[in-house]
């Protein structure tokens, strides 16, 4: 066997089905050998989208994702989404070919296509590797995979000279089954400490459990809902976990009522965090905007340690796995004789928290009823909502389009919406869209993106008609930096923002775009393409575009005054602050 042979036939033992990656002779060995396995290669316009790709596979199939790309220029491309990937906790296994061993490692100097590439991954993975023999391909192999299961998922990566990745092994090695090398069962909570959590949580009389994306990866969304229940506790989430719960349960506390957030975090006298650091998104777990430690007691659990306790003190700190430790707290709490001692009092707040989500929801209605053209970008998201399946898949790019999106769009489904919501990566949906249409063949994706952000990756609109990827992207055109704008007007005038909530162009300094006809671009490459204006006419150009049963893209022109103004802007500035 080829080296490349070696490393497809450990994939395919781990099931993995898919890569992502554009083919290149430096490892002709290893995608022949995916090739000759039955293993799917999927092949972008560019590198960075492999990497979106396969982590937006891994988030939604609970599956290893994997790319590839190929030494020199073919790294360099994948950095940026191998950054991405890592940030946002999606769990990516990167092969990249590198030159022969004689050569680099160091860089004997002036080798061509060589930089330190196991170096620079480094310095932004979990763990970056390079291959220095053919004799410990295997054992480097195993290492990796072993990586990518343990802890927080994130980004691991695997160096291999040509030379390894095309010639023939010494021996064949024996290709071992996963439980030969890594662990494959949960990390199980410790009794008494489900049992501590119990005595917690039933005796504080306002409850709250907070939820990161570590209870997507575990698969324990239905645990966690069963939980809530149980408690009667309101679930806020971070931003990567929106609709861990359904967005139709009266317990959830969706991400856009920012300000309600804050009150439910405040008032709580035991918080349960469950898969989530607690970071800046999540305002640091910090007073004003959360309790003081002093009078809300904590339990945070995570199957990464250093995460226990990182920004916001803990009274019990547990390292297990999210599902197991929520299934363990759910059948003790079914039979602890004290669990409903609060329950009414919990139910009459609840109910009041949905109260105030009823009445904010009714106020951002309102402009729905406005009809100008171009329309007002609050109907992308409101008639996406509706044309499209509850199981959808929703991916949100862009400033203030990604705004706009998350306010009128509700996650009904848990885990239906991708986003690049820790790094803020534009241009990653056009890739993500694809990466999710294969995890989840049949089931439709929508890709709500702004002109800007589809402007760095609109290739892949290529890849979604070659493959018979089924996403609509709807691109809300604007032509402008929108949100780098809004936030010139108010440092070079103020006063006349406010007046008349615009600059004349020639105040601000490169903030406008160009026209780009993303319908007619699409129709170039074809898929379906459309272009609307007025929103009453955009529910039939949704139906067309899903009918197509292929990639379609909706170019939809927004006022670019209404679209500068994006709801939540405020909280959104207050939260890049320290708090006090």
């Amino acid at each position: 066997m080829s080296g490349g042979e070696v490393l497809a036939r450990m994939l395919q033992a781990e099931g993995v089905s898919h890569v992502f990656g554009i083919i290149d002779g430096t490892y002709f060995g290893f995608y022949t050998s995916l090739h000759r396995l039955g293993i799917t290669i999927v092949t972008p316009r560019h590198e960075t989208s492999a990497a979106h790709m396969a982590g937006a596979y891994a988030r939604l199939t609970g599956r290893l994702g994997v790319c590839m790309a190929s030494n020199g220029p073919g790294v360099a491309n994948l950095l940026p989404g191998l950054v991405v990937e890592q940030a946002e906790g999606n769990r990516v296994l990167a092969i990249t070919s590198a030159r022969r061993p004689g050569i680099m490692y160091p860089d004997r100097g002036g080798a061509y296509q060589c930089f330190d590439q196991v170096g620079v991954i480094g310095r932004i993975a979990k763990w970056s590797a390079a291959v220095s023999s053919a004799e410990r391909l295997p054992e480097l192999a195993r290492k990796a995979l072993r990586t990518s299961f343990e802890g927080r998922p994130g980004v691991v990566h695997l160096d291999v000279p040509e030379t390894i990745m095309n010639g023939a092994q010494p021996t064949d090695p024996p290709i071992a089954p996963p439980r030969h090398y890594r662990r494959l069962t949960r990390i199980e909570p410790n009794a008494e400490d489900v049992a501590r959590a119990v005595r917690l949580l039933v005796e504080s009389r306002a409850p709250m459990i907070h939820a990161g994306s570590g209870v997507i990866h575990s698969e324990a969304c239905g645990a966690l809902r069963r939980v809530a229940e149980l408690l009667q506790a309101p679930v806020t989430t971070s931003w990567a976990a929106r609709g861990v719960l359904s967005e139709r349960s009266p317990l959830a506390i969706p991400m856009p009522h920012v300000e309600l957030n804050h009150q439910v975090r405040t008032e709580a006298d035991a918080a349960l965090i469950v898969g989530a650091r607690v970071g800046e998104t999540d305002w640091w777990g910090r007073p004003p905007y959360w309790r003081d430690p002093g009078g809300q007691r904590t339990v945070q659990v995570d199957v990464d340690g250093d995460a226990i306790g990182l920004n916001k003190p803990v009274e019990l700190g547990v390292v297990a796995d999210a599902r197991r430790f929520l299934e363990m707290l759910a059948a003790v709490l079914e039979t602890a004789p004290d669990a409903g001692r609060h329950l009414e009092e919990r139910r009459a707040r609840v109910a009041g928290y949905g109260r105030r989500i009823a009445a904010e929801r009714a106020g951002w209605d309102e402009a729905l009823r406005n009809q100008d053209v171009p329309m007002h970008p609050a109907h992308v998201a409101a008639a996406c909502r509706t044309a499209f399946p509850d199981d959808a898949v929703l991916v949100a790019d862009g400033g203030n389009a990604a705004i706009w999106t998350m306010f009128y769009h509700r996650v009904t489904e848990p885990n239906t919406l991708l986003s690049t919501f820790k790094f803020g990566m534009l241009g990653a949906g056009m890739a993500q869209a694809v990466g999710a249409a294969v995890a989840r063949p049949g089931v439709p994706v929508c890709c709500i993106i702004g002109d800007g952000a589809a402007g760095f990756h609109p290739q892949e609109i290529e890849t979604a008609v070659r493959i018979g990827a089924r996403v609509t992207y709807v691109v809300m055109c604007d032509r402008q930096w929108g949100m780098v704008k809004m936030n010139q007007q108010f440092a070079l005038r103020p006063i006349k923002t406010l007046l008349f909530k615009h600059l004349d162009p020639d105040e601000t300094i490169n903030a406008d775009l160009g026209e780009v006809a993303f319908d007619a671009m699409a129709r170039s490459m074809g898929a379906h393409g459309e272009r609307v204006a007025d929103a009453r006419e955009l529910p039939a150009a949704l139906g067309r575009a899903l009918a197509s049963g292929g990639c379609a893209v909706i170019h939809v022109d927004v006022d670019p005054v209404k679209h500068m103004w994006a709801p939540g802007l405020r909280h959104f500035k207050k939260m890049h602050e320290e708090p006090a």
